[in-house]
C-alpha cells in the first residue's frame, strides 16, 4: 500500500498579506479599546511615556526597563521592537475625546487620513455655502431690517 503525502503549498504574497491584515486588525483593536497611544511629549517617539501613562507607572521606571532591555538584549532586538511599537501605536489625541463621534473621527483619521480630510473638506464646503447664502440674503436689495 502506498501513502501519498501532500505537500502544503505556501500561499506566497496573499498568504503573508492575510497575516499582516489580521495582525494589523489585532493591533487596531488593542490600541482602540485600551487607549494605548504614543505620547506627544515623549523624548523619542513617545512610546515609553505612552506606556507609562496607560499602565499608570512612573515614566522613569519605564525608561529604565527599556534601557535595560537595550543593554541586555543588544541594540537590535529591543531597538527594532521599540521602533515597531512607535510606528504601530497611534499618537495621543491633542484634545481629550469627549464622545463616541469624536472617537470615531479620531480612529478614521489615524487609519485613513485622506478620507478624514475629505470629510472635513465636505463639512467646511457645506458651511461655506451656507454662509454665502446668508451673505447673499443680507446684502440683497429686498432685505430690510
Amino acid at each position: 500500500m502506498r501513502y501519498h503525502h501532500k505537500k502544503r503549498k505556501y500561499g506566497g504574497f496573499r498568504h503573508s498579506q492575510g497575516h499582516y491584515r489580521r495582525f494589523r486588525e489585532r493591533m487596531n483593536i488593542l490600541t482602540a479599546t485600551n487607549g494605548i497611544y504614543r505620547s506627544r511629549q515623549g523624548i523619542f517617539m513617545g512610546v515609553c511615556r505612552g506606556l507609562a501613562e496607560h499602565f499608570d507607572i512612573s515614566v522613569f521606571w519605564t525608561r529604565a526597563i527599556v534601557l535595560g532591555l537595550f543593554l541586555f538584549t543588544g541594540f537590535w532586538p529591543a531597538g527594532v521592537l521599540y521602533i515597531v511599537a512607535g510606528l504601530l501605536l497611534k499618537p495621543e489625541p491633542v484634545m481629550p475625546l469627549e464622545n463616541e463621534t469624536d472617537q470615531e473621527f479620531y480612529q478614521s483619521y489615524t487609519t485613513s487620513r485622506a478620507s478624514a480630510i475629505q470629510r472635513l473638506k465636505r463639512k467646511f464646503d457645506n458651511i461655506d455655502r451656507r454662509i454665502q447664502r446668508m451673505e447673499h440674503t443680507v446684502t440683497s436689495r429686498e432685505f430690510d431690517f
